[in-house]
């Protein structure tokens, strides 16, 4: 039996969710299709696909490259696009989303399980309507559609005709579209103006903020003052002022100056936690000249060294070779780059490049359809948590030429994503809006718009809400020091989950840097270790479990030489509450000795055995002998010939703190090495 049925079109307010407080199914497969309009690129825009899954342009009335089109506008004769369900179901609502000139659907057949059509609706006549949403209500619903095929007159509504999504539900109530807002806005957000020391008549873009939250960089254009001619962009810098956390504590912006700067076009897209690393649009050819990719350069006592290329290989644009935004995680060991490839959905896309064991990097690798649309994706940054990420999208639906979202990685694969939520009006505008950039803090955001500005763009910050900020994280910064001299030595520092061999974060220390730094994501235990050859390693353990919130932490490391009569204090080889079983974490700082011992065949070591003055001293005197007992038994059991490792055990007798606070007494708990004789 066919069930004839004619238009019903509802006008409906919009709301933020995307049919989500209804049960919708989407169309998940193409069926066939009469015909497709080409976008131009080897990528999906336009494309029958474009019509799968839930609305990517409404609720606005817009042509979109993220629907599909016929091939000809104002064509003679009917196209049509037929789609499949994952799952058959009772349609009592069908939802056609036409993005641009709704009114052209003239007919829709539904095809159940056995492949027998069903006439659902047909149009009396073109009814060209404000609402992008066309909703068929069959009054006879008793089979289970699995399919439907949409039949459009392309000759009755001047123009392109586009559907964006088709949907059915077994709900009566009339299926609503939206833009997928980040919950809880406050309605208070407002954007502040950096002022008159960063902004100028001229365009201020592409902040990027330190991690430390106390050096702002920017791209400057259409200023007298840029290296090559004023209209070529140039890097420049301020720096807030300390203890002020005003927008009028920025001190007057500076020309970065050569060598970044030069006669092209200049930006920084990326700085390493430490400030001194800073990651470069365009590679700086030797003739003086720029050419598309990305660079590094590194701050030293003498300047800014000679930015050197960080070759991505096949990273290109198909178009515009000058084209090319990216971002860098705080490891420094991902870019995400926004750049159209041959193998984009459309225009830009997001893609992630890793770096490599030898200082190389690998292809780029689409950041997946999550995220990726068959418009246009720009702007990446990658906040401090290296896993909530901030883009500029005008493939999402939204409010403007490309609106700000917010995803979240979901897994360690880099393809794995939240779905992408729209940042509100607050922040984004009728224009395009990008170049998010948050300190580690996490605690303002830093970004680019032309609505209230000076001039042309200027560069605002706000006040981050809850529900889009990253997760918190801990700057750790400190020195690695000669345990003896106490002076700076330069050293590897790297930071691991405890417990786990999974390196977190490493960075190369010399004396030069002043400190050395890392980002930590909090409510995780981490253990830090420095190494330089001809010392041994130092290891701490660093809890952030309960800290949820941003922490600045400050921790100097320090390294025993490796020297006859030299003594190291092992705090990481702990053990049991009164007992000599050994904790979790110890094998690797015993692992350290091992090797040492290894690497000097003739070394003997004196192990010695000290507690806290908590109980009796027999047994305390008992238990520092059965701790030193068990460290010798693990080493000799590794090989080690036991005359090599002497034992002595002194109890509470020889504290080096005071015994007072369990802080102070977890300090007396410990086992030292001496070297006898190496």
């Amino acid at each position: 039996m066919r069930v004839w049925v004619f238009l019903s079109v509802l006008l409906i307010g919009v709301v933020s969710l995307k049919g989500r407080a209804q049960s919708i199914q989407w169309a998940s497969r193409v069926i066939g299709v009469s015909s497709e309009k080409s976008g131009g690129t080897s990528g999906e825009q336009y494309k029958a696909s474009q019509a799968l899954g839930s609305p990517s342009k409404g609720p606005a009335l817009a042509e979109s490259p993220c629907a599909w089109a016929p091939q000809q506008a104002d064509g003679t004769t009917d196209e049509w696009i037929q789609v499949g369900f994952a799952k058959p179901m009772r349609a009592r609502q069908i939802v056609v989303a036409e993005n641009v000139n709704p009114g052209s659907v003239i007919k829709i057949i539904a095809l159940d399980e056995k492949g027998a059509e069903h006439l659902v609706f047909q149009a009396p006549g073109i009814q060209e309507r404000a609402d992008p949403l066309l909703h068929v209500f069959p009054k006879e619903a008793d089979f289970l559609c699995a399919q439907l095929k949409v039949i459009m007159n392309g000759a009755a509504l001047k123009g392109i005709n586009q559907i964006d999504a088709i949907g059915i539900t077994e709900d009566a109530k009339p299926v609503t579209i939206g833009i997928n807002i980040s919950k809880d806005i406050p309605k208070d957000i407002q954007k502040e103006n950096l002022g008159k020391a960063i902004n100028t008549p001229g365009q201020e873009v592409a902040p990027v903020i330190s991690p430390d939250g106390r050096t702002l960089y920017f791209t400057r254009n259409f200023n007298k003052a840029n290296m090559g001619s004023p209209d070529r962009q140039d890097v420049w810098y301020s720096t807030l002022q300390a203890g002020n956390g005003s927008t009028s504590g920025w001190s007057e912006a500076v020309n970065i100056g050569p060598p970044i700067n030069n006669a092209g076009d200049n930006a920084i897209s990326g700085m390493a936690p430490d400030g001194r690393t800073a990651y470069l649009i365009n590679v700086y050819r030797p003739d003086g000249g720029l050419s598309f990719g990305i660079s590094k350069s590194v701050r030293t006592k003498s300047g800014w060294s000679q930015p050197v290329e960080c070759r991505i290989p096949n990273n290109y644009n198909l178009h515009e070779r000058n084209q090319l935004e990216f971002c860098v995680s705080p490891d420094g060991r991902v870019i995400i780059l926004a750049v159209q490839r041959k193998d984009a959905r459309g225009n830009r896309d997001l893609y992630i490049s890793q770096q490599k064991g030898d200082n190389t990097w690998s292809e780029p690798v689409p950041l997946g359809n999550t995220i990726n649309t068959a418009d246009s994706e720009s702007s990446p940054f990658l906040a401090a948590d290296s896993r909530t990420l901030y883009f500029t999208s005008a493939g999402h639906p939204g409010y403007g030429n490309g609106d700000i979202f917010v995803s979240r990685r979901l897994d360690d694969s880099w393809t794995n994503w939240s779905e992408p939520e729209n940042l509100g009006t607050a922040i984004n505008t009728p224009e395009w809006d990008g170049y998010f950039t948050i300190p580690a803090a996490g605690d303002y955001a830093y970004l680019s718009s032309r609505a209230g500005s000076l001039g042309e763009d200027d560069i605002f910050r706000l006040k981050l809400y809850p529900a889009i900020k990253p997760d918190p994280v801990a700057i750790v910064a400190g020195q690695v020091l000669d345990a003896t001299t106490k002076k700076p030595i330069a050293a590897a520092v790297v930071a691991n989950l405890f417990t786990e061999h999974k390196e977190i974060a490493r960075v190369d220390y010399s004396p030069e840097m002043g400190e050395y730094k890392l980002i930590l994501p909090a409510q995780k235990t981490y253990t830090l270790t420095a190494s330089k050859e001809g010392y041994f390693p130092t290891t701490e353990t660093l809890d952030l479990s309960k800290d949820k919130r941003f922490r600045d932490i400050k921790r100097n490391l320090y390294l025993a030489k490796i020297d006859s009569g030299q003594k190291i204090i092992m705090r990481e080889v702990l053990f049991q509450q009164s007992q000599a079983e050994l904790l979790p974490g110890a094998n690797d700082e015993l692992d350290r000795v091992v090797g040492m011992l290894e690497t000097h065949p003739a070394m003997e070591l004196l192990v010695e055995g000290h507690t806290d003055n908590q109980g009796e001293w027999e047994p305390n005197m008992k238990l520092a002998a059965d701790r030193v007992r068990v460290v010798k038994e693990y080493i000799t059991a590794k090989g080690i010939a036991p005359n090599r490792i002497q034992t002595k055990a002194w109890g509470p007798s020889r504290p080096v703190a005071s015994n007072e606070t369990e802080e102070k007494r977890k300090l007396n708990r410990r086992v030292e090495f001496t070297i006898l004789k190496l």
